[in-house]
């Protein structure tokens, strides 16, 4: 017997909390669909921003175009997430359950793939594309700097081209005073030499004039830089920005393949491989045969050396070519959606709160669910009479009155149906008092 008492006192708390929980949710339908249709309408505004951004043509049909998919996604969001949090707290199997979830899983993945991104680009677009700007300005620097690195590499060949000149001057004047082929003067060796220098210091001359060339170029090209760094925080919409951007990125391009054409390292690779080849032997002028002889011997060491010395300037020409190319930059614009998908690990929050304005209804699917999971566990064992509220047990006295009313033959007459909040006390017909007593009378003989 105590278990018994035991076990119904259980039940019977369990049967408050339900009811108190029913309350509650009573209370929250009253305007969970209005708060729905407002995050749904929310939603609809944002995907309009983003979609009108994709659109080119400002006119009144793309600005009805744009009206009308927002709207169908208002609809869609709302539609959804009402059948979700109707069937799913509702459903008990788990194989129900297990299919809502996978319907769930779909909707939301198509709802991200319908608004949610365009709602990011209407939160963070603009910031995007300026993250755009910001990248293309960093590698047109980059790109820059190395062709401007290159080319001054190309123009330190000019100390090597001078070293080389400044050895055939001085052999030259050591032949002036008889020091190579034992015959003062300026004879065919003096000439060889001479020749080769002259080249060498018309190449140094050409290299010289380059150099403030490549110092303007360089000054111009960082000033396109400042401009394109300021367009990309100015105030303002970035649209007009980004057509000012493009011109100035334009310009630095043509500026860098100028740079680039600046340098001078295959000119002096062509004149190192000139130097040894094209040499214009003068005839021998020595008085006697063994001084024309000394004279052959002496111009045979000075190609010997020439060679060597075209050897090492080409070798160091070679090297500034071996150089990285600075990388090919191009600006292409972009659109803010597709910036933002681009530039999605900078703009974390504003994806975020795109995605949480669609699906956080799902929060109170599972809220929902979980609330009427402990509406049935509170209820489970409980006999249907001590679920009944009061004004289902009102309905069920009318409806009893009713139909012994209609087995007894009797008009029914309408009653108003009392309050629920009433205080007064139940009266239940007394089904005794209206039955008529016969008695069949006594038979007398």
């Amino acid at each position: 017997m105590a278990r018994d008492g035991e076990n119904s006192t259980h039940q019977q708390r369990g049967i408050r909390y339900a009811r108190e929980l029913e309350g509650h949710l009573g209370w929250l339908d009253t305007f969970s669909g209005t708060a729905l249709g407002v995050l749904a309408v929310a939603s609809g505004i944002y995907t309009y921003l983003g979609v009108s951004s994709l659109l080119d043509d400002n006119g009144a049909m793309s600005a009805f175009a744009a009206i009308a998919y927002s709207a169908a996604v208002s609809v869609g969001i709302f539609v959804f997430w009402s059948y979700m949090l109707r069937l799913f707290p509702a459903v008990r199997s788990a194989r129900a359950r297990v299919g809502l979830l996978g319907a769930m899983s779909l909707g939301a993945v198509a709802i991200i793939a319908m608004s949610s991104w365009l709602n990011a680009a209407a939160l963070a677009g603009s910031a995007a594309v300026e993250q755009h700007l910001a990248e293309t300005v960093q590698d047109y620097q980059g790109s820059l700097e190395r062709a401007h690195e290159i080319t001054l590499s190309a123009q330190g060949l000019e100390r090597d081209v001078a070293r080389v000149r400044q050895s055939f001057e001085d052999l030259s004047e050591q032949e002036a005073t008889g020091g190579l082929s034992g015959l003062a003067g300026r004879g065919a060796v003096f000439r060889v030499l001479r020749q080769k220098s002259a080249e060498l210091s018309g190449l140094e001359a050409q290299i010289a004039t380059q150099t403030p060339l490549v110092s303007d170029a360089f000054v111009e090209g960082n000033q396109i830089l400042s401009r394109m760094r300021a367009l990309t925080v100015e105030p303002g919409p970035v649209e007009a920005r980004s057509v000012e951007f493009s011109e100035q990125a334009v310009r630095l391009a043509g500026l860098i393949t100028r740079l680039r054409q600046l340098s001078v390292a295959p000119l002096v690779e062509r004149a190192a491989q000139d130097l040894s080849a094209s040499v214009v032997l003068p005839e021998l002028d020595g008085s006697s045969v063994e001084v024309r002889g000394n004279q052959a011997s002496t111009i045979t060491a000075v190609l010997e050396v020439l060679a060597q010395r075209a050897a090492t300037l080409e070798r160091a020409a070679q090297d500034v070519l071996a150089m990285a190319p600075p990388t090919e930059t191009t600006y292409t614009p972009i659109s803010s959606a597709d910036a933002v998908i681009k530039y999605a690990r900078n703009f974390i929050p504003s994806w975020a709160g795109a995605i949480a304005i669609d699906l956080l209804p799902a929060v109170l699917v599972f809220i929902l669910a979980i609330t009427q999971g402990a509406i049935r566990e509170g209820r489970e064992g409980a006999a249907i009479e001590e679920t009944l509220t009061l004004a289902e047990l009102r309905a069920a006295v009318l409806a009893m009155r009713d139909m012994d009313a209609a087995m007894k033959g009797v008009p029914i007459v309408d009653t108003p149906t009392p309050d629920a909040n009433a205080s007064d006390a139940i009266q239940t017909p007394d089904i005794a008092a209206d039955t008529t007593v016969t008695s069949t009378p006594s038979k007398t003989t």
